[in-house]
């Protein structure tokens, strides 16, 4: 995680989550991690694939992350591994703020990957 004087508002009021075994306080919760398991868990939930957007490769890496959700109109991405997927991650310093249900109890698939040093995330 980032240093707690670099950490954007929206991590700020997200509860950390640093293990698979933990839950959100309440439904609806923002939650943060980086940990590869608690990612992983979550997206394999929704059946979700790691993918990344061609064409925005650089320095030969992997472009934009996303996850390919079924039946949301991945057909713009391309699957990729969880390791090459995971290691973008690492390698561009990145939280993983998420969703586990709705506030009204509902499974959510919100999420996105933030740069926890960008003053206007």
């Amino acid at each position: 995680m980032a240093q707690e004087s670099d950490e954007s508002r929206s991590v700020e009021y997200a509860q950390e989550i640093t293990s698979p075994d933990q839950r959100p306080e309440r439904p609806g919760r923002s939650l943060v991690t980086t940990n590869h398991e608690v990612i992983r868990k979550w997206a394999e939930e929704r059946r979700a694939v790691p993918a990344t957007v061609p064409g925005t490769e650089h320095d030969g890496g992997l472009g934009v992350l996303r996850l390919d959700f079924p039946g949301y109109g991945g057909e713009d991405l391309q699957e990729v591994s969880w390791e090459e997927w995971l290691g973008t991650f690492d390698r561009r310093g990145r939280n993983f703020i998420h969703q586990e249900e709705t506030k009204d109890g509902r499974q959510s698939n919100f999420f996105r990957l933030e740069n926890p040093s960008r003053e206007d995330a």
